[in-house]
């Protein structure tokens, strides 16, 4: 079901998007259950250089998120959101948790175009508890965009051989002469290749999507089906042998999503998802016989959640999901082939109007989190938030939010071998538990912006992938307990002809894995101790278009990286919508603009540059 959130410290919370309002989460823009509603972008690029766009695309330049890519985000990409992992990461598409029984390294593997959702809301603290499934730090959450008249088709081309091609197209119809009711249809076919910014680091994408939609004055429903087939090499991709790896996938995804407006600002959303994933793993792509390893995942789901607003001053803010999944899998020992996840949470809220236009929210409730395999949880979620409307419409908001969540392991980390092979999972993992406190502090104004959050977040039970030198021959699951302390600052200033996005985040963490066996970890001690990031959307002329965006980072040592532990990446594009040829847009595009080789995650290899041109007809 749906999400809901070692005490000490408070939080700062930052990203356009953080503040976006639960509201918006149900699409409804005047229902504000949450801080501050702010349309916008975190990060000043919408498109990746590499491939065409998807659910992770351009995330590594979100301050909260770190994107830890193999190949490439759009291949294969680790999301973790303040220091968390991989698998603390949730997907959430409309009203729906979306998930991967196995393993998070798949939990992208999202079959949808981009045109067809909102603008990324990265959900943290109280927000991920009340709404995330099975992802105790945070969750990327996109909302279902009303269909409108519309489409393009591009192509592209670029060094390493890449070349592009992609058509889009959206038409929405009255229903009985009236513009009250709508249907509309949407969809389209990408596919992208090139021979990869490394050797053996090639690719091959194809998706197609389409979705029918049904639009009222108070509801809106959208029956979507998507399918992707992806192809991709990488050295070293798992395993630190010098191997060429390859990862062969295949995902199909259905949903069917309604959302309802009712009485004086209440809304629910009700919607079921049927998600399948092929996963052909190869250790070596010229020896492919010395190890090969096959699964399939089936997850089935139904969520439901809401607002549902008694009296001009209380509120029921509730969630819940069920999912029921299957693996099929050439790696798995244990009888742990099946689970049913269910979730539950409520959060009551009273908002109080004070002086001055001040207004008080206090949020308090809790979570159920339970599988037929694991012990249950409960979990305390709450909030108290003060804002400020001033008569030019600026605003400040100070938060202060304490929010438990918890999670349970993924297949491959308790269902495979734990003595031998390349992946040794651990049978006593048990629920993991989370819990988050912080303090935010938003100031809001005509040009410009400012989001913080200081967040001290303990977490018990964490599952972690290890290397020891005793055992060089594996990475091993490992239950670790981690106190991070964490600061985020976004600011954001908008100019005539430019807009400026710039952040700095500060993460510590403490661990204890309760043994001395372990030498390194793969992904909860892999995070950056500092990082920034800069971000400029530039309009030199009415038709050019500049948009970069920078990051600085200095990460956390760790003995398997190779090379420097500090880096600097660049994403540049140039669009140029020559007033000749109304509709076309030529966008120069360059990714990774100083060849930084720095191995995202330890010991497999960073990418290198790409270069591309492509060209988009809008009609």
């Amino acid at each position: 079901m749906i999400p809901v959130v070692k005490i000490a410290l408070p939080a700062l919370l930052f990203s356009i998007s953080t503040f976006s309002s639960l509201a918006d989460e149900s699409n409804k823009a005047d229902i504000e259950i949450e801080k501050i509603t702010v349309e916008g972008s975190a990060t000043a690029n919408n498109k990746p250089v590499g491939t065409f766009g998807s659910p992770v695309s351009n995330l590594e330049f979100d301050p909260r998120v770190d994107l830890q890519s193999r190949n490439m985000a759009e291949a294969q990409a680790d999301v973790s959101i303040r220091g968390g992992i991989f698998e603390n990461t949730g997907f959430r598409v409309g009203n729906t948790t979306l998930f991967d029984p196995q393993t998070g390294h798949y939990v992208a593997e999202i079959p949808i175009a981009q045109e067809m959702l909102s603008n990324a809301s990265i959900l943290t603290g109280a927000d991920n508890a009340l709404l995330g499934v099975n992802s105790s730090v945070g969750t990327v959450s996109r909302n279902w965009k009303p269909v409108q008249t519309a489409g393009s088709v591009s192509i592209g081309a670029g060094n390493n051989n890449f070349n592009l091609q992609r058509v889009h197209s959206a038409v929405s119809i009255a229903l009985g002469g009236s513009n009250d009711w709508t249907i509309g249809f949407e969809g389209e076919h990408s596919r992208s290749e090139s021979d990869g910014t490394i050797d053996n680091g090639d690719h091959d994408f194809k998706r197609t999507s389409a979705r029918i939609q049904l639009a009222g004055p108070s509801s809106q429903t959208d029956l979507f089906f998507g399918s992707h087939k992806k192809f991709f090499g990488w050295p070293n991709m798992y395993t630190p042998f010098n191997v060429n790896e390859t990862e062969d996938l295949k995902t199909r995804l259905l949903i069917l999503n309604h959302q309802q407006h009712y009485g004086q600002d209440s809304t629910f959303e009700i919607s079921t998802y049927y998600r399948r994933n092929n996963d052909h793993y190869v250790f070596s792509r010229e020896k492919p016989s010395i190890f090969e390893a096959f699964h399939q995942t089936d997850v089935n789901s139904i969520a439901l959640s809401g607002r549902h607003v008694k009296t001009d001053s209380l509120a029921f803010n509730y969630s819940a999901q069920f999912m029921a999944d299957r693996i099929e899998s050439t790696t798995l020992e244990k009888n742990f082939t099946s689970r049913h996840y269910y979730k539950l949470s409520v959060l009551p809220e009273v908002q109080m109007d004070l002086a001055h236009d001040q207004q008080l929210i206090i949020r308090l409730g809790a979570a159920f989190d339970d599988t037929n395999r694991d012990d249950s949880e409960v979990s305390v979620i709450g909030d108290i938030t003060w804002s400020t409307i001033n008569a030019d419409d600026s605003s400040e908001t100070i938060y202060l939010s304490y929010a438990e969540a918890s999670q349970v392991a993924g297949y491959t980390a308790i269902g495979g071998s734990d003595k031998g092979g390349l992946f040794r999972s651990n049978y006593n993992l048990g629920r993991e538990t989370t819990k988050n406190i912080e303090l935010g502090l938003a100031l809001d104004r005509e040009t410009w912006r400012l989001d913080s959050a200081i967040f001290h977040r303990q977490d018990d039970g964490l599952t972690d992938w290890t290397y020891s030198l005793n055992s060089t021959s594996a990475r091993t699951a490992n239950p670790v307990d981690i106190e991070t302390l964490g600061l985020e600052i976004l600011a954001i200033k908008r100019l005539d002809n430019a807009e400026i996005i710039t952040s700095y985040t500060f993460l510590k963490k403490s661990e204890d894995y309760g043994t001395a066996d372990i030498d390194a970890s793969f992904y909860a001690l892999n995070y950056p101790d500092h990082r920034v990031t800069l971000g400029v959307i530039f309009h030199p002329t009415d038709i050019v278009t500049i948009r970069v965006d920078n990051e600085w980072r200095k990460q956390q040592d760790n003995m398997l990286r190779n090379g420097d532990d500090d880096a600097l990446f660049t994403h540049l594009t140039l669009t140029i919508s020559p007033l000749q040829f109304k509709g076309l847009d030529i966008m120069i595009a360059a990714d990774n603009l100083w060849d930084e080789s720095f191995e995202e995650v330890p010991g497999t290899p960073g990418r290198g540059e790409q270069y591309t041109i492509s060209a988009t007809y809008h009609w």
